[in-house]
């Protein structure tokens, strides 16, 4: 890989950053809040690019200013040089051609990400990662204030932390609204879920509700719904990893598209 196929890589590399940052594609990959990072990595990629060609163009016309006079015998490399590489054509010098060494050919392996970049836009992660991962539900720090009337609309995590840690006491007596993906276990429980996130999708972890009451009769893996209902003390351990999961008595379900961000980032804000 010479300079120019450098310069046009990172270029690339830089352009489909910014692409992902400024549409919704990165929300595939890293949280929200990394958005500026993403698009201050995307111009440092540009502007090295840039710099690269330029460094270039500048070094070639420094080159064809130097060339040697006629007869100074500085032209084949056939003079009477002396110290290492002086008994020896010019042109069989490592980068006597002015353009130093290329890099490795290992280096054409950059291109792997920025086709995985360009041509390939992942699902968000889903029932199949959750039915395989046990819940990563936290204790909550604080509880914040709800409003005193009306349904409650909460997160899947929001829920799951206030009916577990917090016994439900303030959620009992009300009408409330939990948004999620639903994910059947091996024994056929239902759950509404929400994968969480530290940083990036790799570290993707769910947090689930179990689903009791007024169940739809056929619940499709993966599908979005609008819970409502009501809460209830049953809690049950995960099957992967023993941690809580509070159940929700649902009264109606309705689906729902895929959200803006599929992932849920209030577990740890």
């Amino acid at each position: 890989m010479n300079r120019q196929a450098q310069s046009a890589l990172l270029f690339l590399l830089g352009a489909a950053l910014w692409h992902a940052g400024t549409t919704d594609l990165y929300l595939r990959y890293v949280k929200a809040g990394l958005r500026p990072l993403l698009l201050a990595a995307a111009v440092v990629l540009v502007a090295a690019a840039v710099a690269s060609v330029g460094y270039g163009w500048r070094r070639g016309r420094r080159g064809a200013g130097s060339g040697a006079e006629p007869g100074s015998g500085a032209e084949s490399g056939s003079g009477l040089g002396h110290g290492p590489g002086a008994d020896g054509p010019a042109a069989d010098r490592p980068g006597a051609d002015g353009h130093g060494h290329d890099a490795p050919h290992v280096s054409w392996l950059l291109l792997l990400p920025l086709l995985a970049l360009i041509l390939v836009a992942p699902p968000a992660l889903g029932s199949y990662s959750a039915t395989r991962t046990g819940t990563a539900l936290q204790q909550p720090l604080a509880y914040p204030a709800l409003p005193a009337t009306g349904p409650l609309r909460l997160s899947v995590v929001d829920y799951a932390g206030r009916a577990v840690y917090d016994q439900g006491r303030t959620l009992e007596g009300r009408r409330i609204e939990v948004t999620g993906f639903v994910a059947v276990d091996r024994s056929g429980t239902p759950y509404l879920v929400r994968m969480a996130l530290n940083c990036c999708a790799a570290d993707a972890q769910p947090v689930k509700i179990g689903l009791t009451g007024a169940i739809p009769p056929v619940l499709q893996p993966d599908t979005w719904l609008t819970v409502t209902g009501t809460y209830t003390p049953r809690t049950e351990k995960d099957p992967v990893n023993g941690g809580p999961v509070p159940f929700l008595r649902v009264t109606a379900a309705t689906p729902v598209p895929v959200p803006h961000d599929p992932y849920d980032e209030s577990w740890n804000t």
